[in-house]
């Protein structure tokens, strides 16, 4: 493709996004270029690569666009994008040029406003704090009560690109065997610094189409959640239940670190989550794992009260910590959004509390960065749960010392190069 057809395949997107802006990102991303298979590797790389970093600017071109006294579209977000950003600024005339399968040329308008914007910096002194800082208003604050003078670096960090990393499927493979293995392919990976299964792949490389996914030596997995499943401490022999498996991500890393013995139930009020972790469970050589689909009024649970030893709920929650990823999450979520996931947190922990035998340990995650998904979470828990208390890692389950602080883990880009992860240790006094 030319790279005007690019841009024209960009705004498509981005318009596309604009009639469904419930929908996420990224599916949507996926179903655009499925239903243009003519759009080859290299060129979807380069339309992803403009639509998300328009998505990463979104309130700020909002902001620029609305002070010239213009309506943002699609075109102009991507006009004003060229126009502010400070490296490699391409000249718009050699890419709106109205011919075959290029935007149409640019009006006196939008000309106005591309010299208008042109050499200024993205950020603005005039610019809402909210909007510099490229978040809802009404989040504004609890972003602040989680990271306080870090706040401004933190979500620096967030805006940057995310890792591409990987998890060594240890049941076959170890990480020299499976970093050499993908080095044949072409495809660069060093050794992750918190995860001692981990991978951290150079670039956006086809990890998926390599011999070594398709073999099950390894699976995409950001280092975050790979501590996560550390901080589990599911060992060989041990009843593990994922509560909210699903598309059992971390049941094929927990089966990993029991070696695949023991047993594993996967959990998910998603039929379909569930399906889709068949195919995982069986390229990583996993048979000590089966599913199970929750459904109202379902006895399953009651009838397993007090039977596991290890029970992680990876909870339903905003996806804050993941933004680095889904920069269009940001635009999606609300206040009632948060309320009513910080109650449904509630009430699966209260359940899940149940399934814990005496001695044995609940671990509580979500990929969110905010204080009322994880430590007030967390606090409420025990106030009202005196048969648990927390804990710290188990010797020798992985995590780096000094990672869990007075048995929770709080993961951040900034000062872990992973997700936003939170997980909490607690332990079902014998």
């Amino acid at each position: 493709m030319t790279p005007s057809a690019r841009l024209s395949a960009a705004i498509d997107l981005l318009t596309a996004m604009e009639a469904t802006p419930l929908r996420p990102a990224d599916a949507l991303a996926n179903a655009f270029f499925r239903e243009r298979r003519y759009i080859g590797g290299g060129d979807r790389r380069a339309i992803s690569a403009r639509v998300w970093g328009i998505l990463r600017h979104w309130r700020r071109l909002h902001w620029w666009i609305e002070n010239a006294d213009m309506q943002p579209t699609p075109r102009l977000l991507a006009l004003a994008m060229m126009a502010l950003e400070p490296q490699g600024r391409e000249n718009p005339d050699d890419l709106f040029t109205g011919e075959r399968y290029a935007p149409l040329g640019l009006t006196g308008p939008e000309r106005r406003l591309y010299d208008r914007l042109r050499g200024q910096d993205l950020l603005h002194p005039d610019m809402p704090r909210a909007v510099r800082l490229e978040v809802p208003d009404w989040l504004l604050p609890r972003l602040e009560r989680t990271f306080g003078d870090a706040l401004e670096a933190e979500l620096a960090a967030m805006e940057g690109e995310a890792t591409l990393d990987l998890r060594v499927n240890l049941l076959k493979s170890d990480r020299p065997t499976a970093r050499a293995a993908l080095g044949t392919e072409g495809i660069h990976a060093v050794e992750t610094t918190l995860s001692p299964w981990g991978l951290r792949v150079t670039g956006r490389l086809p990890v998926t189409s390599s011999a070594a996914f398709r073999s099950g030596l390894i699976e995409i997995q950001d280092e975050g959640s790979q501590l996560v499943v550390a901080a589990v401490g599911a060992r060989p022999g041990m009843r593990v239940l994922d509560y909210c498996a699903g598309a059992a991500g971390k049941t094929l890393g927990m089966a990993m670190t029991m070696e695949n013995r023991g047993h594993i139930v996967a959990c998910d009020v998603s039929e379909p989550r569930l399906e889709g972790a068949v195919r995982r469970l069986r390229r990583a050589g996993v048979h000590n794992a089966e599913r199970h689909l929750l459904v109202p009024g379902d006895r399953w649970a009651r009838r397993r009260a007090g039977s596991f030893d290890r029970v992680l709920v990876d909870a339903p929650c905003t996806g804050t910590g993941t933004w680095r990823r889904n920069p269009d999450a940001r635009l999606r979520l609300t206040e009632r959004d948060l309320e009513e996931l910080t109650a449904k947190q509630a009430e699966i922990l209260s359940t899940a509390a149940t399934l814990v035998r005496p001695g044995g340990r609940l671990i509580y995650a979500t990929c969110s960065v905010l204080r009322e998904e994880n430590q007030d979470r967390i606090a409420s828990f025990l106030a009202s749960s005196p048969q648990f208390r927390r804990a710290g890692p188990e010797p020798g389950c992985g995590l780096p010392p000094d990672l869990a602080q007075d048995g929770m883990i709080a993961l951040s880009p900034l000062r872990h190069g992973t997700d936003g992860f939170f997980a909490a240790i607690l332990e079902r006094v014998a």
